[in-house]
């Protein structure tokens, strides 16, 4: 139940939610890292709000931290994709 918690904190954050909706969007229910051409590079996620870089690096961090995305660095670029496990047991929870 802890990393529920955890997952819904981070979910309780409007712009955490939108960043997050952007990710599974942008990549599409196959969508594994690590990846090339997804769209989801930190400075493309960012460019789609109207926030500094360090707010999404932090939000994307919080994400992580949750276990709803993970991240992968290739080169100087980090990108970014939905965890479907995590996704997953969200989905189950409701369910009941």
């Amino acid at each position: 139940m802890d990393d529920l918690a955890r997952i819904f904190k981070a979910l309780s954050d409007a712009n955490r939610l939108a960043i997050l909706q952007l990710i599974r969007r942008r990549c599409g229910p196959e969508c594994k890292l690590p990846m090339a051409e997804t769209g989801n590079s930190v400075s493309e996620i960012a460019a789609q709000f109207d926030l500094s870089l360090s707010t999404v690096s932090h939000h994307l961090k919080e994400l992580k931290n949750a276990g709803l995305i993970r991240c992968h660095k290739r080169g100087q670029w980090v990108h970014c994709a939905p965890n479907e496990e995590a996704l997953k047991r969200i989905g189950d929870f409701l369910e009941g």
